[in-house]
């Protein structure tokens, strides 16, 4: 019988809080079980594994993301619209870098297909849009924002760019202008 108070969505809630204090990698069935003072055998009358959890998590941040992204592009365009992207993608990943990290948790077809991650791409592909891309150059331009997006905010966030002149943020603004002047050109 599972123990009290003890669901799904309390298992992903407290996973997520712990992978923003301590790291994703830090999210176990033991970490949990410990949070709350059950047996780690406990868990798994609510979850199958560990991956589980894990993946559960994943999309407890794909979703969580695709919504931010979702409110910063509303009612945006062009460049207004890809810096509100870009910003809801890096203010992710400073406010919940545990999150942040547990999105690009690997998801099998059918999982990534109804998670937040397709929303950010259908997102992503309707600021695209308004740089008069089309379908094809839209899926090579959103690998590259996602790549520049993460790499960035990854390098950021382990202190990269810490040890020289100038700040990140100048840095962010002239990689997003360039990221802007590349689409536009794409967009001809």
């Amino acid at each position: 019988m599972a123990r009290a108070g003890l669901t799904i969505d309390r298992l992903v809630e407290a996973g997520a809080k712990l992978a923003d204090a301590s790291g994703f990698e830090a999210v176990t069935p033991s970490a949990l079980a410990r949070q709350f003072d059950v047996k780690v055998a406990s868990l798994y009358s609510h979850v199958a594994s560990a991956n589980d959890i894990k993946v559960r998590i994943a999309l407890y941040a794909l979703d969580r993301l695709a919504d931010r992204i979702a409110d910063a592009i509303a009612g945006r365009a062009g460049r207004d619209a890809l810096m509100a992207l870009a910003d809801a993608h890096r203010d992710f990943s400073r406010a919940h870098p545990g999150l942040f990290a547990a999105a690009r948790h690997p998801l099998d077809g059918e999982a990534a297909g109804r998670s937040g991650g397709a929303r950010i791409a259908q997102a992503t592909r309707a600021v695209l849009r308004g740089y008069g891309l089309d379908e094809h150059a839209q899926t090579h331009a959103i690998r590259l924002l996602g790549s520049v997006f993460l790499g960035f905010t990854m390098l950021e966030s382990s202190g990269s760019f810490g040890h020289s002149r100038p700040p990140p943020e100048a840095s962010w603004q002239v990689t997003l202008d360039a990221l802007h002047a590349m689409l536009c050109s794409l967009g001809k």
